[in-house]
C-alpha cells in the first residue's frame, strides 16, 4: 500500500517517500511531509546549486550550505535562484 502523506511543496494529498531520504530531526519532517514529486524537484534543484556553486558533497561546508537550501526548498521560502541560470 501506498503511503501518502500532506504534502508542503505540491499543497495536496501525495504519494510519500518509501524511506527516509535525510538522516536528523531534517529527514524526519521530510519523510513526514514531503512527497515523492517534490523530492525529486529538490533533487534538481540541489543538482543546479552544485553544479553551479562547485559544490562537494565531501565537503562539510558545502554539505551544510546544502541542508540549508533544502530547509528553506521544503520549509521555508523557497529555492534560492542562481543568478543568470539558463535550463539547457
Amino acid at each position: 500500500m501506498t503511503r501518502m502523506v500532506n504534502c508542503v511543496i505540491l499543497k495536496c494529498e501525495a504519494e510519500g517517500l518509501e524511506r527516509p531520504t535525510y538522516p536528523g530531526d531534517l529527514g524526519k519532517r521530510i519523510f513526514e511531509s514531503v512527497s515523492k514529486e517534490a523530492w525529486q524537484q529538490w533533487l534538481r534543484q540541489q543538482t543546479i546549486l552544485m553544479n553551479e556553486y562547485r559544490l562537494s558533497p565531501i565537503n562539510p561546508k558545502d554539505r551544510k550550505f546544502l541542508e540549508q537550501e533544502m530547509e528553506k526548498f521544503f520549509f521555508g521560502s523557497g529555492a534560492s535562484t542562481v543568478e543568470n541560470f539558463k535550463p539547457v
